[in-house]
């Protein structure tokens, strides 16, 4: 706790700050929830996608050896040409939703070649999709976790420091303004009775 000043402006201050903490904490309880329900469904999305891709990868791999046997270059028509996504905001922080991966033109000859790298081509490009959305999702999630730290730390500043210290501050330059009361009356009652003593005196002379 800083040094305060005992007076009734400090006061009025420390009360007006404890009236905003406490206007503020609600909606920083809410962003806390909010954030850590949407992780949870970040997260279900991701296991869900990433077992998906898994399962792709591993049914690719009992045939892609098939364009290593042929004088086919596939590299070029596996990289993405335009990335397309939208944000979105959730909890007050902006995060990107996969939509889709375009690819470019697949010109090759189409008599000359099998029907079967056409379709190897489309599950590839297919799988590379899937790694963007899953590492789209991922990088989401550290976004939503960083946010949630910094969310979880300010609603502990609110409850377990800023709130009890204007509380106190607010106890104590009342009691310090109470007593100064006291001591107040006390003094005029002191006065007071001096004053009619002397009055009696000058009565009695």
């Amino acid at each position: 706790m800083g040094k305060i000043k005992f007076t009734k402006g400090e006061l009025k201050r420390q009360r007006d700050s404890l009236k905003q903490y406490e206007r503020y904490l609600p909606t920083l309880q809410l962003k806390k929830q909010q954030l850590q329900l949407e992780i949870l469904h970040q997260l279900s999305l991701f296991d869900e996608k990433r077992i998906i891709l898994d399962k792709k990868i591993k049914q690719a791999k009992t045939w892609i050896g098939l364009f290593a046997d042929r004088d086919f270059d596939i590299k070029p028509f596996l990289a993405i040409q335009e990335l397309k996504s939208k944000t979105i905001n959730i909890a007050g922080v902006d995060m990107l939703i996969f939509e889709k991966a375009l690819f470019p033109l697949a010109d090759y000859d189409l008599f000359t070649t099998p029907l079967w790298v056409d379709m190897g081509i489309e599950v590839l490009r297919e799988i590379i999709a899937f790694a963007e959305e899953v590492n789209i999702i991922e990088n989401g999630i550290a976004i939503l976790r960083q946010e949630l730290r910094v969310t979880a730390q300010r609603v502990n500043l609110f409850e377990k420091v800023k709130i009890p210290e204007a509380e106190e501050s607010i106890r104590l330059i009342k009691i310090y303004i109470g007593d100064q009361m006291a001591n107040a009356v006390g003094r005029s009652k002191v006065a007071k009775r001096k004053i009619e003593e002397l009055s009696l005196e000058g009565t009695i002379v």
